[in-house]
């Protein structure tokens, strides 16, 4: 009886260790496989890669990619929201610093997301798909409503972010937060995607703090960011 009774309790045990093991040998494929997507996709393009170039660069099969993803709309899907992970990540760390200082944590945040792109082979492999390798056409135009979103869901939490900042009082109270949501965007897109497209024209490193705090300073004393009614008052 206690024989059975402990076979039966090493059983489960190994039942478990073999079902967790699984599922690790399961996310390091998947891993594998968004790896080889990026690195592949940044090299030809979207448009010219296909699931077997990606599944030839992993070292797996067309159907351990099937088996993760639906098609490469759905890969691509996964790639591209990598960047806005990464940057939730940077900006739980900086407001855990800067717990009362809203805007010295923005700051780091901005400059961070500038400065990784030098040290951080696949934050630069990522922009760089984002921006020149891929066109939202044909059977990637379904992800183009997804990118959409989070170009929303991006003003949104921006604006939520100086709203924070206004509370401390690190800015202005009549702050135009639409206005100022999306000239930050601008700023970040589009010095991302200059650098990227001729990383040789500037030093991103030297020059990210400079904009960044220009950038600051514009919110803080250009009355062209203040709510319109009180400027034509």
């Amino acid at each position: 009886m206690n024989v059975c009774k402990s076979a039966s309790v090493k059983n489960k045990v190994y039942g478990k260790k073999m079902a967790r093991n699984n599922k690790q040998q399961a996310q390091q494929t998947r891993q594998q496989i968004i790896d080889a997507a990026i690195k592949t996709f940044s090299e030809r393009g979207v448009s010219a890669t296909s699931l077997s170039d990606i599944a030839t660069a992993a070292g797996v099969t067309r159907g351990a990619i099937y088996w993760h993803f639906k098609n490469k709309t759905d890969l691509l899907s996964v790639v591209c929201k990598i960047p806005k992970h990464k940057t939730a990540e940077l900006e739980k760390e900086y407001q855990a610093k800067y717990p009362n200082n809203p805007l010295i944590a923005l700051r780091y945040l901005l400059i961070s997301v500038l400065k990784i792109m030098v040290g951080d082979l696949q934050s630069c492999l990522l922009m760089e798909i984002f921006f020149h390798k891929c066109e939202f056409v044909g059977e990637m135009s379904p992800l183009a409503d997804e990118l959409r979103e989070i170009c929303i869901s991006d003003y949104e939490r921006i604006e939520k972010l100086l709203g924070f900042c206004i509370q401390s009082g690190e800015l202005p109270h009549n702050l135009d937060l639409k206005r100022s949501s999306i000239m930050l965007r601008a700023l970040m897109t589009g010095v991302l995607e200059n650098w990227l497209f001729a990383p040789d024209s500037f030093n991103i490193q030297d020059q990210s703090v400079y904009l960044v705090d220009s950038f600051i300073d514009t919110l803080k004393y250009s009355h062209h960011m203040r709510h319109r009614d009180e400027n034509e008052s």
